[in-house]
């Protein structure tokens, strides 16, 4: 029993340090770095959700919003999102992350607290932009920090539940605007939803302040005070050290040479659509046009969530009991569930079971975010400037085509049956199966790093999907 719990765990957790003094040194990097990083994108995702959940809880009726307004709302953020992903990646390269990440969630915050005055939907519309701005910060820039602290053996389940962690707080959005709408609506004259991005900025603040005095800087720029001069030698040991390091123009030259910028650019521009149902509230939408209570129409939809959860952690233990060789599996598996969901509300929309089934099924599809992430992580990791924007173009594509995919695609009008949207998913997931079936060699030369080489050195991997799976 108590190997088959330590392979459990191993498979799970990766194996820990036999030396008590490496084992309590990586307890502190879990703690102090993912505390902070799970506490931020949690009232990152909290406040995205916040809005659709403010949308079907009476924004709509008190802004008079009408037509594609709320999509268009959506694509402020995306836009403002999008422009500001690669130079944040770039800016946490030369600025110590203790200090930028906190700025920006403080920056955000503010923004998100000047919501509950707005008297019209295009105030909104600025708002969102520079909101999601600050906001571009999060998912890349921590992704990217993970890769540079945690070795890759650890580096899935530790980006697993930092991608879970926002999943959360959109599963506590859910809670707290029904709590809100039930004992909160109209107290001193302000309406419900107002109240939420009030309670939003207070959440934010003590979360804020926590990472400024504990995030830790790279150990190679300065020693956090609860490490030891030890363990501070210790993590300077363990911390990879890219083969290429060096911040110029040949960056660009490095970026383009090679296949990882363009794969893995493609591959979440057209996987990160495959979040579309979720992402629109295309549930809490459909739960609005049937007159659902507003309690329902926040509640219902936050088991999207947690069986994306679910998919997440799975997806992390699966690519650990694999060995890290088949993050592209999860892509596989995304796809077959996100055609089944899809089909689900093509041939029975106004079926309650078959559409509560087929949204809950689409939660998978947060799976990818991990599975990608920690895949282009890992295979970038002898470049950290490289890494760093690839990372980041991976959501900046991403969301470049979410811009204009979810007006065009998810239109509010098109409720409750969807059917542009439906079909439009059931085309990102078959390109994404498809372009799992591009074959990809890579050769990892003698001279890559041991942490690489250990997996990788003097073989050839092609990525084959769909005749490996079968």
């Amino acid at each position: 029993m108590t190997s088959a719990f330590q392979k459990l765990k191993i498979s799970i957790w990766g194996k820990t340090p036999e030396d008590p003094k490496e084992a309590k040194l990586l307890f502190k990097l879990d703690w102090f770095i993912l505390s902070y990083c799970c506490l931020v994108y949690w009232i990152n995702y909290l406040d995205r959700t916040n809005l659709s959940n403010a949308y079907v809880s009476g924004m709509k009726q008190d802004l008079n919003m009408v037509g594609d307004e709320f999509n268009i709302m959506n694509t402020c953020f995306t836009v403002g999102y999008v422009v500001a992903l690669v130079p944040h990646n770039l800016i946490l390269l030369k600025i110590r992350p203790r200090y930028w990440l906190t700025f920006c969630a403080f920056g955000w915050a503010v923004l998100t607290l000047s919501i509950y005055k707005v008297t019209s939907v295009r105030q909104i519309y600025v708002i969102r932009f520079f909101t999601a701005v600050f906001e571009a910060v999060t998912f890349t820039g921590v992704h990217l920090i993970l890769g540079s602290f945690y070795e890759e053996d650890l580096l899935p389940f530790r980006s697993a539940i930092f991608t879970s962690s926002g999943l959360v707080g959109s599963i506590f959005s859910g809670f707290l605007q029904s709590a809100i709408y039930s004992n909160m609506d109209d107290y001193r004259g302000i309406a419900g939803w107002r109240w939420l991005f009030i309670i939003d900025f207070i959440i934010t603040m003590p979360i804020v302040i926590y990472g400024f005095i504990f995030f830790p800087d790279p150990p190679q720029i300065r020693k956090a005070f609860y490490f030891t001069d030890e363990e501070h030698e210790m993590l300077l040991a363990k911390i990879h050290k890219p083969k290429y390091d060096k911040f110029d123009w040949s960056v660009f030259k490095r970026l383009f040479a090679n296949w990882h910028f363009y794969f893995f650019s493609f591959l979440f521009a057209i996987g990160g659509e495959n979040e579309s149902f979720p992402i629109n509230s295309l549930f809490a939408i459909w739960l609005q046009y049937y007159d659902y209570p507003v309690s329902d129409r926040n509640h219902y939809p936050m088991g999207v969530f947690g069986t994306g959860i679910f998919f997440t952690l799975a997806s992390a233990v699966y690519i650990n009991v694999t060995g890290g060789k088949y993050h592209w599996h999860i892509g596989v598996y995304i796809m077959a569930i996100m055609l089944l969901s899809s089909i689900l509300l093509l041939s029975a929309p106004s079926n309650n079971a078959a559409v509560f089934i087929a949204h809950y099924l689409s939660g998978a599809a947060y799976a990818g975010q991990t599975a990608y992430f920690a895949w282009a992580n890992v295979v970038c990791a002898d470049d950290l400037q490289v890494r760093s924007i690839v990372l980041a173009s991976m959501n900046m594509f991403s969301n470049a085509v979410n811009a204009w995919w979810s007006i065009v695609f998810y239109n509010v009008d098109t409720a409750p049956k969807f059917v542009k949207g439906c079909i439009a998913m059931i085309c990102t997931a078959t390109t994404t199966g498809i372009t799992y079936r591009i074959s990809i060699s890579i050769t990892i030369p003698s001279t890559s790093s041991s942490r690489i080489a250990s997996k990788f050195q003097t073989r050839t991997y092609t990525f084959d999907a769909i005749t490996d799976w079968l």
